[in-house]
Formats: structure tokens, sequence, C-alpha cells
């Protein structure tokens, strides 16, 4: 009888012993579910994009300085969904892998995010121009422009596609845009696309965006996005981490009772 307990005992060791690995891509996985099944996050995108267009149609009843108008949007997660992308690195046991992100954008297979497209139509109608500002890499950029010209948004070409070049802030490629245009309102799923008050410049970011509330849904359109972005940084103490430290620091940041 006890002979057969140490065997079932010596059995059970592999399984707890992967039940207790770590993974921290999993971490993730809700989050990737919920943009990709939900009805809440397509909600929210329609949401979004309505206060857009209510927002731009105001905007251009607004005395304007004779520059032509345009507006400036981000592309991942605020035009176009890389869900896929993220379901596919959790499901090969990684976080995040370069490569994979750069076979993912030549394969220009990002669905629209909800609103997105019909807002950006609405815009053009009235001659409103829009640029791209997207840390995209260069060598993302064919990609990126085949996968936004194949899903019919409009002014896809090399003057209105902004990818990162030296460096992944967006002011000054911002600036470019604003030497030439008016600027009526920016779309981004992070607020670095918006200013780099909120980030950038060592202030508390709650702070920040209680300072700046009234720009939401005005100047300022949100769209949801629980897969990554700036506000992760804010959970990681400086240095850099393994994705099995991060994990754990992640889960040291939860606040409980």
């Amino acid at each position: 009888m006890k002979f057969r307990f140490l065997i079932i005992a010596l059995l059970a060791i592999p399984t707890l012993a992967s039940a207790q690995k770590v993974q921290p891509e999993r971490d993730w996985t809700n989050a990737v579910l919920w943009q990709q099944y939900s009805g809440e996050y397509r909600a929210l995108a329609f949401q979004a994009y309505n206060f857009a267009r209510l927002s731009l149609k105001e905007a251009l009843w607004e005395n304007q300085n004779g520059k032509p108008n345009c507006v400036i949007v981000d592309a991942d997660e605020t035009i176009i969904d890389n869900s896929r992308f993220q379901g596919y690195e959790i499901q090969h046991g990684v976080s995040y892998v370069p490569a994979d992100w750069t076979a993912w954008t030549a394969k220009a297979m990002a669905d629209t995010v909800p609103g997105a497209l019909s807002f950006l139509k609405f815009a053009a109608s009235k001659n409103v121009e829009t640029f791209y500002v997207t840390n995209r890499d260069e060598a993302d950029r064919k990609g990126t422009i085949e996968n936004l010209k194949k899903l019919g948004f409009p002014y896809v070409d090399e003057a209105h596609v902004l990818t990162k070049s030296t460096t992944s802030d967006k002011q000054e490629r911002r600036n470019k845009v604003l030497e030439k245009y008016n600027v009526l309102l920016l779309c981004g799923d992070n607020l670095s696309d918006f200013s780099n008050v909120f980030y950038r410049e060592g202030k508390d970011t709650k702070e920040q965006v209680d300072a700046h509330q009234n720009l939401f849904g005005t100047k300022f359109i949100v769209l949801p996005n629980p897969m990554y972005g700036d506000w992760e940084k804010l959970l990681y103490k400086e240095g850099k981490f393994t994705e099995q430290e991060k994990a754990k620091q992640r889960l040291e940041k939860l606040k409980s009772y």
C-alpha cells in the first residue's frame, strides 16, 4: 500500500511543477479576450468616435487661421486592432518578440477598431485631412500603408503616415504637422498620443489627467487598450527585469484590503 502511494506521489510531481511554473505572458489573456470578444469594448470604441464626430463638427464652427484642417491619430489600438498578434504571442508562451511584431506588420492583417474608419471618412468629407502618427518603425512602413489602404482609410500616403525614426517621442512629429495645419483633435489609446505632460515630464499622471479633464472627449479622444501602453511602466521599479520579475511586481502592485 505504501509503495502504491509513493508511485502516485511521484507521478504527481511533474503536474505540480507545471502548475507552479510562472507564465508572465498569461497575465494578458483576459485583456486580449476582452478586446476580441466583449461588446463593451466595441461600445467604448463607438462611444469614443461618436464623441470625435461631435467634437469635430464643433471645431469646424470655430474661427480658424487660414491653415488647412486635420486630425492626428495613432495607429495601433486606435484605428487598427492588433489583438490577434497579442493572442499569437500568448499562445507561443512569450510576452513580446520584436521579430514576431515585424512579421505581423508585414502581413497587413490588422482589422479596424470599431468606429474609426467611418469617423475618418466623415472627416475627409469635411476636407479634414488625417495624419497617422505611429510608433511603428520605418521597417513597418510598407506593411502599415498596405494595411491602412486595404481597410479603406483616407489620406494614406508617404506624407500622412509618420512612423518612428529615432525616438518614440511623438511631439516632434506633432509639431511638424502643427506648422502647416490646424489640428482639430487627436485620437489615441495612450496618453502620450496627446501630450508629453502625462508621462514624459516626470509629473504625476493622474494629477495631469485631472488637470486636463476638459480636453477628454473634446480635443483628446481616448480609445480603450488594456493590453499594453505607457501605463504599465508605472508598475515597475527602475532597472531592467525579466518577464518573470515583472509579473511578480505586477502582483505586488495590486491594491487589496
